[in-house]
């Protein structure tokens, strides 16, 4: 049988990258941070200046990915979604934290007022739940709050038990 895979999703600073590092080492799942996986590869498509950051180039992306997807078991952490194939994902996991917390995760950062403020609002009008939704069968996509130490545990032991089934 193969082993599932996994997207975690959800606004910058959500805690993407900690529950999906925690979750692969757990599970034996191969963990895959998508930013990491573009900037080790140059999979960019220029840069934008005003959000002061380089394009991804989706495409490029998804060949880069589509051998190890199809063998399954892998754990994506992106914080965009609408550009994978449907088919590679088995479950999708939307993390979401209080505007709070997300400032400060944010402010830590270094993020620019305008990146700070745009981020916070992607989280209030849950534009990423909205995206996931759209892009893949409601009953795969799942909230899961990201605000405490308690909550990645809580998360990790679901995830976790999910993936037994």
């Amino acid at each position: 049988m193969l082993l599932p895979n996994i997207l975690l999703t959800g606004t910058p600073g959500v805690g993407k990258t900690t529950l999906g590092k925690e979750l692969a080492s757990r599970s034996g799942l191969k963990y895959i941070n998508v930013g990491d996986l573009a900037r080790e590869g140059q999979l960019y498509d220029g840069y934008d200046e005003e959000y002061e950051c380089p394009i991804l180039d989706e495409d490029r992306v998804v060949d880069e990915l589509e051998n190890q997807m199809s063998e399954g078991g892998v754990i994506v952490d992106y914080h965009g979604c609408d550009f994978f194939p449907e088919h590679w994902f088995h479950i999708v996991f939307v993390l979401q934290a209080d505007n709070s917390v997300l400032y400060k995760r944010l402010e830590t950062r270094g993020y620019n007022e305008k990146k700070l403020k745009e981020n916070i609002q992607c989280e209030i009008f849950q534009v990423l739940y909205e995206e996931a939704l759209a892009s893949y069968k409601e009953e795969i996509v799942h909230q899961l709050p990201s605000n405490k130490p308690e909550d990645l545990e809580d998360n990790i032991n679901q995830i976790l038990k999910w993936i037994e089934q």
